[in-house]
Formats: structure tokens, sequence, C-alpha cells
């Protein structure tokens, strides 16, 4: 039993005393001990050690307790499983060697059995309970199918994705049979990630607001909603579109527990679009944080203000930054347990 399931009974709808509270990428770079760690190890043997990984979930937990856990890993992962390769290099960020760009290059690509592959997450995952001891909920993520393709056409980050796009435009043939090898594999990683113990999954379309409304439901919303039908049985199932405001209505529609929210849409805009009866997340601009602590804690509290305490879970509206101060970080957490509706 969850001692603080305050997460859980927002994602269900229920009346709480205050909102939860957690935030994107909160195990991770602005932390001191974090830091210590990437020092002595490469970000994948961050990633597929198990002992590493579990360590870097809990170390925000123990410093600020937040109300959940997010399993500290990569979206990347599932290419790799999906045998693509994928490098991570510093000061540069994700590089594919062998980019996906035609119907030959799809055959190398597997639906992997995801105990071969990536056995070391749920190992990482059964650490990781046993760090909380039922204290808190643990959050469990992959990237949707089009956030995943973006990287594994463009073979790299990229500001337009003008070569994962144009694969979508010139051989849409190709693009979804790459988009549902990755959703047979998502979905099947995140049934072992809740099977070993994650109590909700978040899936992240990074880079959904790239595309039209109309290109987003054939390249990207039709897997999601595969994901979210296959999963929402089993877990809460959080879906989070960055620039991707256009399509809440569909995302509340979906079966999903709760829409994360970006923070270029206001809280009213997002409670309009989404049809005003699904859990909302988010949505503090992370460079915010970088604003004084006394301002971080107003503003916190309007943003609570604005989307009400139900029905919602105080969040960013991205990753933190690395360089936001641990004292800043401190104020958001604070401002949301000291909030009084």
């Amino acid at each position: 039993m969850i001692k603080n399931d305050l997460f859980l009974r927002a994602l269900k709808g229920e009346p709480v005393n205050r909102p939860p509270v957690w935030m994107m990428r909160q195990a991770g770079r602005y932390l001191p001990e974090f830091m210590a760690i990437r020092e002595k190890y490469d970000f994948f043997t961050r990633c597929q050690t198990p002992e590493l990984a579990s360590e870097i979930t809990v170390q925000p937990i123990r410093r600020y307790g937040m109300d959940a856990a997010i399993l500290f890993s990569d979206i990347l992962v599932i290419p790799q499983a999906m045998n693509i390769a994928v490098e991570m290099k510093p000061n540069f960020g994700p590089y594919l060697p062998n980019p996906i760009r035609t119907a030959k290059d799809l055959e190398k690509v597997i639906v992997p059995d995801i105990q071969d592959t990536l056995g070391y997450v749920m190992e990482a995952i059964t650490m990781t309970k046993e760090k909380l001891d039922d204290a808190i909920p643990l959050i469990g993520f992959a990237g949707s199918p089009w956030t995943i393709l973006c990287y594994c056409v463009q073979g790299q980050g990229s500001k337009s994705f003008d070569l994962a796009k144009g694969l979508c435009f010139t051989d849409p043939k190709t693009a979804h049979g790459l988009l549902q090898r990755i959703t047979d594999t998502t979905i099947a990683y995140l049934k072992e990630k809740v099977k070993a113990g994650c109590n909700a999954v978040q899936v992240f379309d990074s880079w959904g607001g790239m595309l039209s409304p109309e290109d987003y439901n054939e390249f990207s919303f039709q897997y999601i909603q595969q994901i979210v039908d296959a999963l929402k049985d089993f877990a809460p199932v959080i879906v989070f579109g960055k620039g991707c405001w256009f399509a809440l209505r569909d995302m509340a529609n979906s079966g999903a527990a709760a829409l994360g929210v970006d923070w270029t849409c206001s809280p009213k805009n997002a409670r309009y679009l989404s049809g005003g009866n699904i859990t909302l997340q988010g949505n503090f601009d992370p460079a915010r944080l970088l604003s004084p602590p006394s301002e971080i804690k107003k503003r916190v509290h309007q943003m609570i203000r604005d989307f009400g305490k139900d029905r919602y879970i105080v969040n960013l509206g991205h990753g933190i930054l690395p360089n936001v101060p641990l004292e800043n970080a401190a104020a958001f957490i604070e401002a949301v347990k000291e909030y009084k509706g």
C-alpha cells in the first residue's frame, strides 16, 4: 500500500487537500549528487546499471520529497533494443550512426524480447521500489512512437526534424512500418514496467508539436492511442505532448488518466480544450525556476488557483534545466506543499 497516494488519487480525479507535485527530469543534471555519478559513468552505463539508475531515481526524493518518483532512464533505450545503434555524445546529444531512411533500412529493425533487451530496466524498478519502500508511487515512461521515429530517421536532435518529416511525406509506408514496430515494442516495454512495479506510466511526445494537426493524427496520435488502449487497464497513463494543445480534446477522449500541458497553453485554455473533466499536469515554464524563490512560490500558487487543486498535478511544462539553483527547485516543491486552497 502506497503511504503517500496523493498522485494516484489525483490521477483518479478524487478530491485532494492539495495537488501532488513532481518535476519532469527531476532525477538528473541540476543535482550535485547526480553530477558526482555522471563524472564516473557515461550516460548509457547509468541507464543500463540498475544500481545506478535506482540511486539516481531516489536522489531528488531524498532531497525534496516529491509526491512521485520517475525512473531514471532514457526514451532511446527503445531503439537500442530494436537493433538501432544509439550513442550519447558529450556536448552533442544523441547520435544514431545508422539512421532508418529506406524500406531496406527498416528490414534490420526488430520488435525485441523485452526481458532479453531491456531486463536491466526491470531490475532498476525492483531496486527502486525497495528504496522507496512504498512511500510514494513510481512512474515509468517511454517516448511516443513519433518522437522515437524523429531520432531514428534524423540520426540526431534537430530544430526541424526535416528528414524525419520527409520520410513520412515521401515514403509513408516505411514510416508507418517503423512507427508500428516502435509502438509494439513500447506497449510490451511499458507492460513489463508495470509488472515490475511501476504505478503509472507517461508517454512523452516531445516532438509532436512539429506536426500540423492533420499530420499529427496520422503519424503520432493514432500510435499513442494504441499505447493507451493497451495499458489503461493495467496502470494509469499520462500523455504529454509538447506543443500539442490542438490535440488535447482527442487526448482527453483517449482513455488516458491525465494529460501533460506545456507552458505555452494557459490553464484556462487547457481546461477548455480538454473538456474540463480530465486530470491535467503541468505547466510551469522550466526557465521560470530561474526567478527568485519568492517569485517562484507566488507564481506556483497562482498556477494552482488557475488550474484548480482537484484533477491537477503540479509539474513543469518540460524538463528541469541543468542551471536551476537547488533552492529554486526547493521553492517550487515547497510552494505546493504549503498551498492551502
